[in-house]
Parts: structure tokens; sequence; C-alpha cells
């Protein structure tokens, strides 16, 4: 990977200098920096770019690399979006498994003009885990090495909104020093948005406090260690975090359909753009009801061009949970 891309950008030098001297290059991402001089931001998933929005207010240019509607765990940068990344004052990113593409990349560009910034560094993280049922993905299942593996560290850190407000923070912060000039607006921003996450926060405990029972099962791959820890939810889910595998064993899913029934849950979760047919089955063999859990890695184009943000989404969540958990 690293030899690929010292090629890609040998390559691209000659490009990235002319960017550099006032030709914008042309945008492949869901909102692109141009020529207009403000502060640029460049993003490699929705949360991360929905809270630079939510403190910028329109102060500063916002880059989306991963498209709307697309799978945020296999995506691969463009050379166009390695100039992007090259060219940006601040580089946002997750720094888990989805985007180990990142190290590579950085290790081989000019990084003494930009800041890189890092969610995984704001939070305090958890492993994954495998909990009862629950199928491991396919590398794990094998003989292991002679040499253990470093434990994996969940990286859906901004799926617990208590994660949200740090990260929030710290991207303020961030932003106030580099881009001082709009620091007070910034501020501003960053005290409303940081009302309306608590509010988010205070809702998910009225309805998880106030609940028949705090268990939840998803159907699907499972990015919410993060929230379950935050409320204390007990969860029973396909895989762990979100693993390559979509589709479990015979075993997993009558793990899952007897959970169901022995514990009376009468909705079960899938997440954002999944192909829901794991949930599907589980719902047709209990008469659950299927309902989306919305784990905020991305959006549907129709939804980013409509203005949803980790706000919306997540006030989604608290009335599936109300349903959920009752």
């Amino acid at each position: 990977m690293k030899k690929i891309i010292a090629c890609l950008l040998a390559g691209l030098m000659l490009v990235v200098t002319f960017s550099a001297c006032g030709a914008p290059a042309a945008s492949t991402s869901a909102s692109s920096a141009d020529s207009s001089g403000k502060f640029s931001v460049v993003c490699t998933n929705f949360p991360e770019y929905d809270f630079v929005r939510q403190i910028a207010g329109g102060k500063a240019d916002i880059t989306m690399l991963l498209k709307p509607g697309a799978e945020s765990h296999s995506y691969e940068p463009t050379p166009q979006d390695i100039i992007t990344i090259q060219n940006s004052n601040l580089f946002v990113y997750v720094g888990g498994d989805s985007d180990a593409w990142v190290a590579d990349v950085l290790s081989s560009m000019d990084q003494s003009k930009m800041t890189v910034f890092k969610l995984m560094d704001c939070v305090d993280l958890v492993e994954e885990e495998l909990v009862e049922g629950m199928q491991p993905e396919a590398e794990e299942s094998s003989t292991q090495s002679e040499t253990e593996e470093a434990p994996e560290m969940d990286e859906h850190v901004w799926t617990a909104p208590a994660n949200a407000m740090k990260i929030v923070q710290k991207l303020s912060d961030t932003l106030c020093t580099l881009d001082s000039a709009n620091q007070d607006t910034y501020k501003a921003n960053t005290k409303t948005y940081l009302a309306q996450l608590q509010k988010l926060d205070d809702d998910f405990r009225q309805v998880i406090d106030n609940s028949k029972r705090k268990e939840i099962i998803v159907g699907d791959r499972f990015p919410f260690r993060y929230f379950c820890e935050e409320f204390g939810l007990t969860y029973y889910a396909a895989f762990p975090g979100c693993s390559t595998d979509t589709e479990a064993d015979a075993s997993t899913v009558a793990f899952l359909i007897d959970k169901v029934k022995e514990d009376q849950i009468p909705v079960v979760f899938h997440i954002e753009l999944s192909n829901e047919q794991m949930c599907d089955s589980i719902c047709e063999a209990t008469g659950a009801k299927s309902e989306l859990l919305n784990a905020v890695h991305n959006v549907s184009d129709s939804d980013f061009k409509a203005g949803v943000t980790y706000v919306s989404l997540m006030e989604h969540n608290v009335e599936v949970l109300k349903e959920a958990l009752n």
C-alpha cells in the first residue's frame, strides 16, 4: 500500500503544485474547498463532516471524502482525494480499520502546512467484543498465529452523544487555534451545538431509564458498543463492530431468533445502508418489527441533499428505542 501511495503522490506532485498556485482541483466529494480563501477542512466520513459543519457555520470549506450512499469501510482514496487532503488546512479522520489507508497517505506527503485530527484520540476507547451467539469474523475463526495480536479497539466513537460532545469540543478548540480570525463564530456555534447534543443525551437517558427492558437485538453488524456502554444496554448482534462479513451462518441466525422469542423482543434493528436481509429473516420467524438504528457512518444521497444531520439521525434513534425497549 505504501508503495502504491508513494507512486501516486510522485505522479501527482505537479498537479498538487499547480493547485497550490491557484488552480482549484475538481471536486469528487460531497462538498469541497474552493479558491474562496476560507479555511479548508477535509473529513473522511459523515459524523466528522457534520460536526465541523455545525461548528464552522459557513466560515470554512468542508470536504467529505466518502460519497453519500457509499460503504464507509471499503472506501479507498482516489488520486484527487489525495490532492484534496494535501491542500487542506485540517484533515479529520477516525483512526480505525475503516481508514487504515490514512497512515500510508500521511507518511508519504508533506504535513508542514496541515493539521491532522484523529477522532479516536478524543475519547476513552473500548475493545470490540464477541457476545453470546455472535459470529466472529472469518480471520478470527482460523488458527491463531503464535504471536498475540493487539486488541482491536472499536472505532465507532461517535455513536454515544457523550463522546460526540468531547469530539466537538476538541474540534472547536482546534479550529479556534488554527483559524483565530473566526474563533468567536466557532465558539458561539459550539456552545449552541453542545446544548443540542446534551439534550440528545438527556432524551436517550429519559427513554432508557424509564423503559421496561434494557436489551436490544441487532440483526446486522454492530457499531453501537460505545452507545450501549454509555446507557447500560445489553445487546445481541450478528457480527462484532463492522465486520467485513455480511451473511451470518445458520447457528447465529437461529440464536438471534431464539433470543427474540425468549426475551419477547418487539423490534429487531438493522443499520443504515444495509441490505436488511438478516434482520428481515429474524423478523419473519418471530413476528418482531424491523427498524433502522442509525450508526451514522454515512447517509444516502437523498438524505444528504435534504440536509440531515447527526442530531436528526440520532433523534430517530430515540423514537425507535421507545418502541424497542417497551
